[in-house]
């Protein structure tokens, strides 16, 4: 077998079955390998960070990486704003480059460009593959590195040589390492602070906002007191009906800044200390106060969930939890605002739902209503770069088949990644968009203020506004496939979103604000 076929037979040998593609000259005998190596789906996407997005998204639900397939220095370049979401998320994923043959490069062709330089700050292993014959262990270590915890971004860099020549066969994946257990000193003095009757608030983010460790989070402040927060932003959070509810440190800083006011022990559980998400004059760049002892019992690396487990024990905590049950909101008429838009959404959100979350500033009123919905996972924006939503709630379809996907979009986020909406129609996933059209950048019209620049005139305000004309979302998801609609009040919403979840296939309705 060729280069091109090792390196897709060891990929799958290591569990890597699903390709994101956008490919170009340099990569079709990847492409043909792909088309003659049984079990590993191919997905086009028709635009890098749908793709990025997408691997992303299947890897936050599938807890494995998937493999992209990018076309060269621009093609990956074009892919980096969801890299950067999906590193700060953890995410594993295999990037698989294309580049010039080896003996091409040095003639600077209009396409060369410095991968590697591009691909290291968001990725947490690079390497340009020398030979075909080599190509295999390559893989071999792009697949350990996205794999061991946390999870991260590998990066092979394939020029066209090594994926023609011949190749070496199939290499072998090794064992992935365990996650590291935390010390029993550590758990001996975390257990000692929340103990010790002081303001403490335990921070949960990364694998702690799942169900169990949720649970024995839950468990330790009922016995002791303390308050847990999950982070502002989490890759996957399983929430909703029988479930530990919790909330998240607030966006705003200000907010942020009253919740942990009074704390004296920040205890960080698979979370980093947090920190605002940008500077503003006159206010403070971490969100705990001056003085709040900050421990970090469980990194993103270790086992947070045994960890949990240990320290509930430690402090005495009930082996078990009643978890409260909770009212759905009903149904609201009217206006479409953020609260009736959130009431619907938790109203109406069938059980084992995937919530693919880039509302922005819609967004924000949705976490409590929809605690009573599910169970359910909900996947959020977690490096910030707008434009992950559509592709996030695509690689989720793709890796749960059999659960309906929810997107809740930013209209002026949407048109970031909007092809991959014909992805949704091509590969029929079922997925139901909405879309809150309030035609602006909304969340920037806050942060003007935010950041001191006062009185903004019409220029400055008609950069924040996406009307004139209106996005006609309607006619563009048809025209890319799947099947829309538009509502105007709750009523409409209701009934929209309700003829979406019994339907089957990727379903767009278009909520004006």
């Amino acid at each position: 077998m060729n280069g091109a076929e090792s390196l897709v037979r060891t990929l799958k040998a290591g569990g890597v079955d699903v390709c994101f593609t956008n490919p170009g000259t340099s990569e079709m005998h990847f492409v043909a390998a792909l088309d003659r190596v049984d079990g590993v789906r191919c997905v086009l996407c028709l635009f890098e960070g749908v793709a990025t997005g997408a691997a992303d998204g299947y890897a936050r639900m599938a807890d494995k990486p998937a493999s992209t397939l990018l076309h060269l220095g621009p093609g990956l370049g074009n892919g980096i704003a969801n890299l950067h979401n999906a590193k700060k998320a953890r995410s594993p994923m295999v990037n698989i480059v294309g580049e010039h043959a080896t003996y091409h490069v040095k003639y600077d062709a209009p396409l060369t460009a410095d991968i590697e330089g591009t691909a290291r700050p968001y990725s947490n292993w690079v390497k340009t593959a020398k030979t075909a014959a080599g190509i295999a262990d390559d893989t071999v270590e792009a697949i350990v590195a996205a794999r061991t915890a946390p999870g991260g971004i590998a990066t092979l860099i394939a020029p066209a040589d090594t994926t023609w020549e011949e190749g070496a066969g199939i290499a072998e994946t090794p064992a992935i390492p365990e996650r590291a257990k935390v010390d029993d000193k550590a758990i001996a003095e975390v257990a000692r602070i929340l103990k010790s009757g002081e303001t403490a608030v335990i921070l949960l983010g990364d694998k702690a906002v799942r169900a169990a460790p949720l649970e024995a989070a839950a468990r330790i402040a009922e016995k002791t007191g303390a308050r847990i927060l999950g982070e502002t932003s989490n890759a996957r959070m399983e929430r909703g009906a029988g479930r530990v509810a919790i909330e998240r440190l607030p966006y705003p800083v200000d907010q942020a800044l009253a919740v942990l006011a009074d704390v004296k022990h920040l205890i960080l559980i698979g979370s980093r200390d947090p920190v605002a998400f940008f500077a503003y004059p006159g206010k403070p760049s971490r969100i705990a106060p001056e003085g709040c002892n900050i421990v970090t019992l469980a990194t993103p690396a270790d086992d947070q969930g045994e960890a949990l487990e240990r320290l509930a024990q430690a402090v005495g905590a009930n082996r078990t939890l009643t978890i409260p049950g909770r009212e759905r909101p009903g149904l609201p008429t009217g206006a479409l605002t953020p609260e009736t838009i959130g009431a619907v959404i938790g109203a109406l959100l069938p059980e084992n739902a995937i919530v693919c979350d880039e509302g922005v500033t819609t967004g924000r009123k949705f976490f409590p209503l929809t605690h009573a919905a599910g169970p359910m996972d909900w996947l959020q924006l977690s490096g910030g770069a707008i434009g992950v939503g559509i592709p996030m709630a695509t690689g989720a379809a793709v890796a749960c088949p059999d659960r309906k996907v929810v997107s809740l979009q930013a209209d002026g986020s949407a048109m970031y990644t909007v092809q991959g909406l014909w992805t949704q129609a091509r590969e029929k996933l079922d997925v139901v968009t909405l879309i809150f059209s309030n035609r602006s950048y909304n969340i920037l019209r806050g942060e003007l203020a935010n950041v001191g620049a006062n009185n903004p005139g019409p220029k400055a305000l008609n950069m924040l506004s996406l009307a004139d004309p209106d996005i006609g979302w309607v006619n563009l998801a048809r025209g890319l496939g799947v099947e829309a609609m538009r509502a105007e009040t709750a009523e409409e919403l209701a009934d929209k979103f309700k003829a979406c979840l019994k339907a089957k296939g990727p379903h767009l309705i278009e909520v004006v604000m």
